[in-house]
């Protein structure tokens, strides 16, 4: 079943919307059907009758989905007809409509439907208009993107012009010579003309074919619009999520909380459908349940399983805010890289890194400790943990009313060091060498030196925490996925979410079982 949790478009994730035009924007698909119908049923009747031919009427519904709708307009005449047994010479664009050639008989439909629209005038759908003026005032890039070559046209006689920054429609396709959808190539064009990453781009398709062409483009985000009962089938071509009513779109500049991936891993295995996954992972949260000390979250059997499983099927990296020897002996697995101190000491099989400004700062560090220990001696529950490249403050175990003495204390500490900076976590605070490196830099640091920045790879990060944040804005912006672990209501540039680490570990194994199946 698709997912049909809400969709939102937020710009912490996405800097550009495309517009499919007949069925999101307009309800001309509906003039479409109807001008193909015209057309095809009465070139089948006038034609004598050959051989394994069938001459039975077009189907608004069922013919007009199949075959024409998404896609270029001699192609569609193509595929109807090669369904029916009629073989007909393709000819040239600027054969007559009376010419029985596929470029006459779509130019035929064009006269019809030219006609029927000078007729009837254009219908918009009211709430993909109200989306268009909602993004735009939150700072989103928009286009349309349609095989029609009566684009200006509809976009004139519907009022629709200013509302969008770029348009490529058949008349470019052709004069550029793009493929039509399926083929991403006019999504493309119009993500490039918007100079607009495609991983930050997002796709609304009513068509099976211009689904199919977002998730061939790598979009951020692929919506498909439900206009005719074949939610099923637009899930199925790639859709992330299908929905019917745009005006349940919300558009924010903010955070949002990401919808849940499990049950169901489909979005995230139809992503995958031509790509290889590369996993990185946080360790406290992710992999093993939040507990009171740090020290005893220990990994379970079934999670170092599932974690070897996925290391034997696919690139993966562990990547925590505990130094890199205690992340390391937790996990336990030597084929795997690891990076420590959120990132800032890596080592894997054949990989190294420590950051020479955070050696500089080993001595800031030592004192900050020596300090906090002695301020927060008193507090109980307060726990000072010293690591090679951060202070880390606990405060989990501390009353309620004693929470704001911890937070001064660092704070204090975190003001006299120039070469500190103070961050947090879940009831925890850190002092970390003040230069700028984190979680996101050290994952794309990782992609580029595990040869991992390809096209046919799709990294994906879990995390559960602040500190998790910058790698999920890392990857929304190379094309990448972030999966938050969070079991209630938490704003995340993460683009799904898994409820704990349970479900994490559900996902690995789903992973492994794809990237192992001898399909």
């Amino acid at each position: 079943m698709p997912e049909t949790a809400p969709v939102t478009f937020s710009r912490t994730r996405l800097d550009a919307v495309l517009f499919d035009l007949d069925g999101v924007v307009t309800r001309t698909a509906r003039v479409h059907a109807a001008a193909w119908k015209a057309m095809f049923d009465a070139y089948l009747r006038e034609r004598p009758p050959h051989e394994g031919e069938d001459h039975s009427p077009f189907d608004e519904q069922r013919d007009y989905r199949r075959y024409v709708d998404g896609r270029p307009r001699v192609k569609g005449v193509k595929h109807f007809l090669a369904a029916r047994g009629v073989d007909l010479p393709e000819g040239n664009p600027n054969d007559p409509p009376e010419r029985e050639t596929l470029w006459g008989l779509g130019n035929r439909k064009n006269e019809r439907f030219r006609q029927a629209l000078g007729e009837r005038g254009v219908e918009r759908y009211d709430c993909a208009v109200d989306l268009l003026h909602r993004l735009r005032e939150a700072g989103f890039r928009t286009a349309v993107v349609t095989a029609s070559k009566n684009c200006d046209l509809i976009l004139k006689e519907a009022g629709l012009a200013d509302l969008f920054n770029a348009r490529v429609d058949g008349v470019e396709a052709a004069r550029l010579e793009l493929a039509g959808k399926p083929d991403p190539d006019t999504f493309l064009e119009a993500a490039a003309r918007l100079h607009c990453d495609p991983a930050r781009t997002a796709v609304l398709e009513d068509a099976v074919a211009g689904v199919r062409a977002g998730r061939r483009g790598n979009f951020g985000l692929v919506v498909g619009v439900d206009r005719s009962g074949q939610a099923d089938a637009l899930a199925d071509a790639g859709a992330d999520r299908v929905v019917a009513d745009l005006c349940a779109v919300t558009v924010t500049a903010d955070a949002i909380e990401p919808p849940p991936l499990l049950d169901d891993p489909g979005p995230l295995l139809r992503r995958l459908a031509d790509r290889r996954p590369a996993l990185f992972l946080d360790y406290d949260g992710t992999l093993t349940p939040i507990v009171e000390r740090p020290e005893d979250a220990l990994l379970s059997p079934d999670m170092r399983a599932a974690l070897r499983a996925a290391a034997e099927a696919m690139p993966l990296a562990i990547i925590s805010g505990r130094d890199l020897d205690d992340v390391q002996a937790l996990v336990d697995l030597p084929e795997i890289t690891y990076a420590g101190s959120h990132g800032f000491d890596i080592r894997g099989p054949d990989i190294a890194l420590e950051q020479p400004d955070g050696v500089d700062a080993l001595d800031d560090l030592a004192q900050a400790a020596e300090t906090l220990q002695a301020r927060l001696a008193h507090i109980p529950g307060a726990q000072v943990e010293r690591k090679r490249f951060a202070v880390a403050v606990h405060y989990r175990r501390v009353a309620t009313e004693l929470a704001s003495q911890v937070e001064d204390a660092v704070a204090a500490v975190a003001e006299r060091s120039t070469r500190l900076r103070r961050t947090g976590g879940k009831k925890i605070y850190e002092l970390r060498p003040d230069i700028d490196w984190d979680k996101g830099r050290a994952v794309t640091w990782l992609i580029g030196e595990l040869g991992l920045d390809g096209p046919d790879v799709l990294p994906i990060y879990i995390g559960d925490d602040e500190t998790d944040e910058d790698a999920f804005r890392a990857l929304a912006g190379r094309g990448g996925i972030g999966l938050l672990v969070a079991d209630g209501e938490q704003a995340s540039a993460a683009a799904w979410r898994l409820s704990d680490p349970d479900a994490v570990g559900e996902l690995l194994r789903a992973l492994t079982a794809a990237e192992t199946d001898p399909r």
